[in-house]
């Protein structure tokens, strides 16, 4: 099948890390990205207004985020401004990162933050993909999360290709059956409350999409998100700290033995000794933990597997 191949830069904000942003978290291995440590490139396939799925290819060009977008038609410009938008919403290149790089600074531990570019955390396009794939993070390993985002994705996503498809949405979630997703998809107890997630979402009856650009206090809009069945503390501090409320630390197994290895050496502590460790920085501890956490995959090279 031939392919239309179109290009386009998104210009990015200072202390901008293109790479340290794409490996913040496992998203960038969770279909529909993929990642390329070799090519040092992003891939995400996108479902454009008309029903168009297109993959996108991205990679960094001095400043600038240079994206290849391959289509089954020539594109228009509104429809290439779309997958714009898209990109920058997941990359989160219109939030502004300079109050919490100026708190990093206060701190000479955590001045590597600004001076490293970190602290963007990689997120969909939609709190919708967003908060399914939470949901399958739940009381699971990493290897089973990917299989039940894969299996999910390929089962009701849109296919661009034979190796991509879109991520599914809402209605296609919600035409599964409960044994069709333990079955197949096999997310297991998970299924009712992904099933109830994907059905009241495509009837209307809950709006994640608003979560974005709520003005409601975050102890109030954590309330909102734990209202959804599935969705208990830790998925809910994940969730906000991708909505830009970072004041949560959403702990689970790995981010509870990863603090008792960098500041216990080994030994266990309660969560609310973790909580008073990181308390001094107020509205952004979340981020300010997670960075923490996972520093040693940069200092790496930011090339080890999420998992």
């Amino acid at each position: 099948m031939t392919m239309v191949e179109s290009t386009f830069s998104l210009v990015t904000p200072p202390n901008f890390n293109f790479w340290r942003t794409v490996f913040s978290h496992g998203w960038c291995e969770l279909l529909p990205f993929s990642v390329s440590v070799e090519r040092r490139e992003l891939e995400r396939t996108l479902m454009l207004p008309r029903k168009a799925p297109v993959h996108c290819v991205l990679r960094e060009e001095g400043k600038n985020i240079a994206v290849m977008v391959l289509s089954h038609r020539r594109l228009g410009a509104a429809q290439l401004q779309h997958a714009a938008s898209q990109i920058k919403a997941c990359l989160r290149l219109d939030e502004d990162f300079t109050p919490f790089h100026d708190e990093a600074n206060r701190y000479p531990d955590f001045r590597w933050i600004c001076q490293s570019g970190s602290g963007r955390l990689l997120r969909a396009p939609t709190v919708f993909e967003d908060a399914v794939k939470m949901l399958l993070t739940t009381n699971c390993t990493w290897r089973l999360t990917t299989i039940m985002v894969t299996n999910l994705v390929q089962a009701v996503g849109e296919r661009f290709d034979e190796t991509h498809w879109t991520f599914p949405t809402p209605e296609a979630v919600a035409s599964l059956t409960e044994r069709t997703l333990r079955t197949k998809i096999k997310t297991g107890y998970r299924s009712p409350f992904l099933l109830r997630m994907a059905r009241d979402v495509a009837a209307g009856k809950l709006d994640m999409e608003s979560w974005r650009a709520s003005t409601l206090p975050t102890p109030e809009l954590n309330e909102e998100i734990r209202k959804v069945k599935g969705l208990g503390p830790y998925a809910a501090g994940n969730l906000l700290r991708l909505l830009g409320r970072c004041a949560y630390l959403a702990l689970d197994s790995w981010v509870r033995q990863q603090f008792f290895k960098v500041h216990r050496k080994g030994r266990t502590v309660k969560d609310a000794t973790i909580e008073r460790h990181y308390k001094k920085f107020g509205i952004w501890k979340g981020l300010f933990f997670w960075l923490e956490m996972t520093k040693e995959w940069h200092d790496e090279g930011g090339d080890a597997p999420i998992g």
